[in-house]
């Protein structure tokens, strides 16, 4: 197999333990790699985007795919895709501006909020919500009941 741009940082983040998935393939856990990428007007931002993020803990910051872009690594309880870009742009930083890059941000602003959400939600308990639904079941009125009283039910 010939040797590439692309399969190089493949085989030098293998080696790091940083694996680079696809912006839109699943990533199960709470480990996030995401992308952050900058205008192609001001080239000099992606460096000092990178001292800046560099310095925060628990974050992982490494040269993007993209010549304009920076790859960052994450836990979700820490920080969020959404968070870190709000501080960026806080701090005057200008991110891409397309069509693809805002709907691939929104998605993954979507798909975190929702992780999050659902970390933070008590486990149902599935055996017990049956016997809640059947109990809440039993006291509504419905076209199964008969108000015959039960001594008349039993004589036939």
């Amino acid at each position: 197999m010939s040797m590439d741009v692309e399969r190089a940082r493949h085989l030098r983040d293998k080696e790091r333990g940083l694996h680079r998935p696809h912006a839109f393939a699943r990533q199960p856990g709470t480990r996030k790699h995401r992308e952050i990428r900058f205008s192609r007007l001001k080239l000099d931002q992606v460096e000092q985007a990178f001292v800046l993020l560099s310095g925060l803990d628990g974050l992982t910051v490494s040269p993007g795919i993209v010549p304009h872009g920076i790859s960052v690594w994450y836990e979700i309880t820490d920080y969020t895709m959404e968070g870190l870009e709000a501080a960026l742009i806080d701090q005057g930083f200008h991110l891409e501006n397309t069509l693809y890059s805002k709907l691939v941000r929104a998605l993954v602003y979507f798909v975190e909020e929702t992780q999050l959400r659902n970390m933070r939600q008590p486990e149902r308990l599935l055996k017990k919500s049956h016997e809640v639904y059947s109990k809440a079941w039993d006291h509504h009125p419905h076209g199964d009941h008969d108000d015959t009283p039960a001594d008349l039910r039993e004589q036939k």
